[in-house]
């Protein structure tokens, strides 16, 4: 009398019988397996929408490097236009799906640019920052010019003083009791300061009066 087979798989070297508890304890953890890869392309999808919306906040010389689809530039102009916010969420949803079409070369890119253009925001506070300092150093301290001219002896020596004996003066409250005041030379004092410091002209007067 011939033997029945068992039906079965191998796991792992080991046959798991069908209908068998091990068998129902694989098909369960396989069932939870499948879920989790549901929940990870979900958060990936979210992940790339999000990308998609920061392409919006990008400079455009750093944009023009990318090689991005003419549909997703379109969407993106699109989605910067509306201001409905349930047509904004439609829009969102439609830039998220050309996100997923993209290439993972091209998604690298994407975030290289992001990245680069966050590290040279941190750089130019950092800029500012030193050159808002010293000159609060030039202005409250007698020494400090000293120091900047040993760091900087290209500096016009005669431009800087006047800036400061300006600044100082106008600084003096008109009245007791009044706070300082800061005029022209003030600021005149930080565009000379971040100018020797390196970089572009400064953009603005985080330090103004």
């Amino acid at each position: 009398m011939s033997r029945k087979i068992t039906k079965g798989y191998y796991v792992r070297g080991k046959f798991v019988a069908e209908g068998s508890e091990l068998d129902e304890q694989l098909k369960r953890e396989l069932k939870g397996s499948d879920t989790a890869s549901k929940t990870d392309l979900k958060r990936e999808s979210a992940g790339l929408q999000k990308l998609g919306e920061d392409l919006l906040t990008l400079r455009a010389d750093l944009a023009a490097r990318l090689d991005l689809p003419e549909r997703l530039t379109i969407a993106l102009d699109e989605l910067h236009r509306i201001t409905n916010f349930e047509g904004r969420r439609r829009q969102q949803q439609y830039v998220g799906k050309l996100m997923r079409l993209l290439d993972a070369e091209t998604v690298e890119a994407i975030r290289a640019a992001l990245d680069e253009q966050h590290k040279g925001s941190a750089t130019e506070k950092l800029a500012l920052h030193t050159a808002e300092q010293w000159r609060a150093r030039l202005v409250a301290d007698d020494g400090a010019l000293a120091q900047w001219l040993a760091d900087h002896p290209d500096t016009d020596i005669q431009q800087l003083r006047a800036l400061v004996r300006q600044a100082r003066k106008d600084a003096v409250p008109e009245k007791p009791g009044e706070a300082p005041r800061h005029g022209r030379a003030y600021r005149d004092i930080f565009q000379l300061v971040r100018g020797h410091l390196g970089g572009e002209d400064a953009i603005g007067d985080e330090g103004h009066a």
